[in-house]
């Protein structure tokens, strides 16, 4: 009988270390929506494959300072039109490289704020997401669009700040789903 009880014993210790280990070691999938307006992380590294657009490189007082185009998008990661925005985003970095500079914006620490002149993003701000602004190099506003601008009028604005042409959007499909459209921008 204590040769029995302790096999029973032995028996119920492995079940339950068993369970156990399945629920310590139960992994969740990543649940990254796309339609929700739940933080998920970096939306330009979730949504348009593009980690190194946030931060930016440069602030907007810098490009302000040496002449350039500044490309600002306001945007934030727990917002769902921002997150299909994202690749859009993406996009503009592909296109215009170095000839811009691209300057994607959480608003969070924009909220509330009063602005401190031309230098500051929360001059630009109009209180709305996604928001594009594109300020040419003599420092005036040439394009400032709240929602989710079409990749062309955003070229447009920017061939017209840069004086550069704008580049060629036919292999890219704009209507398309964020992943097709990041598919598009990546594969070229």
């Amino acid at each position: 009988m204590a040769v029995r009880c302790f096999g029973l014993m032995v028996c119920l210790v492995r079940f339950l270390l068993s369970v156990c280990a399945v629920v310590v070691l139960q992994v969740a999938p990543a649940a990254a929506i796309l339609n929700s307006d739940s933080y998920d992380g970096n939306i330009y590294a979730l949504y348009a494959g593009n980690g190194s657009l946030v931060p930016p490189a440069v602030t907007l007082a810098q490009s302000l300072e040496e002449g350039r185009t500044a490309v600002i998008v306001y945007y934030l990661d727990d917002s769902a039109v921002s997150k299909r925005f994202a690749p859009v985003v993406s996009e503009l970095q592909r296109l215009w490289g170095r000839n811009v500079d691209l300057l994607p914006l959480t608003t969070d620490p924009l909220q509330g704020r009063e602005s401190n002149g031309p230098n500051d993003p929360a001059t630009y701000w109009s209180g709305s997401i996604p928001q594009v602004v594109v300020i040419g190099p003599d420092g005036r506003v040439v394009f400032d669009q709240e929602g989710q601008v079409p990749l062309n009028e955003i070229n447009e604005a920017i061939s017209k700040a840069t004086g550069l042409p704008a580049p060629d959007l036919g292999l890219v499909d704009q209507e398309g789903s964020f992943n097709e459209v990041n598919i598009e921008v990546t594969a070229n």
